[in-house]
């Protein structure tokens, strides 16, 4: 079974061009996971502090070698430093039907 998420978070004032910068290389890396069937970050139109990630992985096991990459480690760090708030807030997702 797929493991679909939403992740949402704000960015601090100042620390949008390095964001910018970190997610562009995240989606990158990411994407070229087996395991990733989609890893789509969008933007509030109305505020682009505001990230809303949308992913789906192909099970348990491509998501688990998602979150113990190196790279999400040290993006996951250094984003820290950057939002609003103890992280980002993860919504769990399952498909209707």
């Amino acid at each position: 079974m797929t493991k679909t998420l939403y992740a949402e978070f704000t960015v601090k004032p100042g620390s949008e061009t390095r964001v910018a910068e970190m997610m562009r290389e995240l989606t990158r890396l990411v994407r070229s996971e087996p395991g990733n069937e989609l890893f789509l970050p969008y933007t509030r139109d109305t505020n682009p502090r505001e990230y809303f990630v949308f992913e789906v992985y192909r099970d348990e096991d491509a998501f688990q070698e998602h979150i113990t990459a190196d790279y999400g480690r040290t993006f996951n760090a250094e984003l820290a430093g950057h939002i609003e708030g103890d992280g980002s807030a993860l919504t769990w997702l399952r498909p209707v039907g």
